[in-house]
């Protein structure tokens, strides 16, 4: 409550609790704040006295639910805490305190999915356990690179979890015979899968990795198998899928060099735009490692820019000036080179590109027989270039924002910087997806083209493309052609008169 230094949370995550679902539905007997709390004599938890201390949460719980506080009394946390071990886990550790929700609900952290990867895990995953009980780390990690594990994580709702086999309350070491995972009885805890297991199908280790177990890697069959095969396969697999690589590589050198060797006598890219093109290649392609780089700091492209965040953002920041400078520098070329504004002029969307692409669409799916001509730049290098400016125009804002984000909170509010966070990400996501789906097709895997149009190196192509590629063009650049030479030379002018004499 406001002022009074009292919050309201406890009685709202109440009201969403399966406790107070059941109040609801009529069941009078499930439990309200004084059941656990008690009515006069309310202690807080740090008095050993208390209700809800806890050493006292068992007997608490106990109350409505005696079997699974007799089994948990009996348990390895339950020993502990009697113990006074204050890490051991209670009841409220797993299940929450007041917003208790039922262990069937998918949401909740006691659901199938969530044992493994959320309940267990803030406790069996780190080293804090292994330093100071020597309890084995890594359990959670182990179980996630398993089978089970794994179709946990595509969505199976069946597959075991860590209580599957070392229970829910009753959870005994494995050296207790009454312990689920006591090698007497794991064919039991396994039959409950997978029916008719033996003593052989739970032989063998079940966390692997892990650095404190009970089972010595050295004298386990399948390690040592395991190890053996890796031994094998692994020299195997770099001899094999090394020397296929080598091979196909060979080749398609060659053959990249023969094509790259045949006639090209079409100019499609000025030196001046090859060079622009070169920069807004390379600082592209650095913007989005070092981009997500910083974005996914546990990914791999993290790790191909070393370990230092501020190396990764020195980059970043770096490659982003050069992809604005190369910006402004092509607004100028637009406006002040004669090629600039002819660029410029073909890059117009016009009426026609909107009939080219019903064509186009018409003539791959076998409606029409005609291709329909493409003039210089068809809708798809339309389409993309101004993708390209309007990229570039929000990822600069948006960046600019982001780096001087300091300066900027003079005149803005925080979520302006959020909201130019989120979309200088999604813009970052959408330019290079656009880039691998539609522009590595047409300059690398369109079968006209491949292994790849080397007009980004010295700005030609072969006759045969363009007439194929941009037909209205290469037709318009004919007739211009003819033209020219159809214009009558210049009548010579008349020797003098004694020269023709001497003739």
């Amino acid at each position: 409550m406001q002022g009074s230094g009292i919050s309201n949370r406890p009685v709202l995550s109440y009201r969403e609790s399966v406790h107070a679902k059941a109040i609801a539905r009529g069941n009078m007997s499930a439990a309200v704040c004084t059941d656990c709390h008690r009515s006069h004599d309310v202690q807080p938890a740090s008095n050993a006295q208390s209700s809800i201390a806890k050493v006292n949460i068992a007997s608490t719980c106990g109350k409505c639910h005696q079997m699974e506080s007799g089994e948990f009394v009996q348990s390895v946390h339950g020993q502990a805490v009697a113990r006074g071990v204050s890490r051991s886990p209670v009841c409220t550790d797993c299940h929450g305190i007041h917003n208790i929700e039922s262990p069937v609900d998918r949401a909740t952290t006691t659901a199938s999915a969530a044992i493994a990867t959320e309940s267990c895990a803030k406790c069996h995953e780190g080293v804090t356990l292994s330093q100071e009980f020597g309890v084995a780390g890594g359990r959670v990690s182990s179980y996630k690179d398993s089978y089970h594990g794994l179709a946990s994580r595509l969505g199976s709702q069946v597959v075991a979890n860590c209580a599957s086999c070392h229970g829910v309350h009753n959870i005994l070491p494995s050296a207790d015979p009454k312990s689920m995972i006591n090698v007497n009885n794991l064919p039991q805890t396994c039959g409950q899968c997978h029916i008719g297991a033996g003593v052989k199908f739970a032989a063998g280790k079940i966390h692997l990795g892990s650095a404190l177990t009970s089972v010595d890697e050295n004298q386990d069959k399948g390690t040592i198998g395991t190890r053996i095969v890796r031994l094998i396969y692994v020299p195997l697999i770099i001899l094999v899928i090394g020397g296929m690589a080598v091979h196909n590589g060979l080749i398609w050198v060659r053959k990249a060099a023969e094509k790259k060797r045949q006639a090209r006598e079409i100019m499609r890219l000025t030196l001046n735009q090859r060079v622009q093109h070169w920069l807004l290649l390379t600082s592209f392609v650095v913007l989005v490692v070092s981009g997500f780089a910083l974005q996914y700091p546990d990914s791999w492209l993290a790790w191909t820019l070393g370990k230092s965040e501020y190396l990764r953002r020195i980059i970043h920041r770096i490659a982003a000036v050069i992809m604005l400078v190369a910006g402004v520098y092509h607004l100028g070329y637009l406006f002040w080179s004669k090629d600039g504004r002819l660029w410029v002029k073909d890059m117009m969307v016009r009426g026609k590109d909107f009939k080219d692409v019903i064509g186009n669409f018409g003539y791959y799916l076998g409606a029409s027989k005609v291709r329909p001509k493409i003039a210089r730049f068809g809708y798809a290098e339309k389409a993309e270039y101004w993708a390209v400016v309007w990229g570039t125009i929000i990822m600069g804002l948006t960046g600019l924002m982001i780096w001087f984000k300091l300066g900027l909170f003079r005149f803005l509010p925080r979520w302006a910087i959020d909201i130019a966070l989120a979309v200088h990400f999604y813009e970052a996501v959408l330019a290079t997806l656009a880039i691998v789906v539609w522009h590595f097709y047409h300059v690398i895997f369109d079968p006209d083209v491949y292994p790849v149009n080397f007009a980004f190196l010295d700005g030609r192509v072969s006759e045969e493309h363009y007439r194929n590629e941009h037909q209205l063009a290469h037709e318009e650049s004919i007739k211009e052609t003819q033209e020219t030479r159809d214009i009558p030379e210049a009548e010579e002018p008349q020797q003098p008169q004694e020269h023709n004499e001497r003739s």
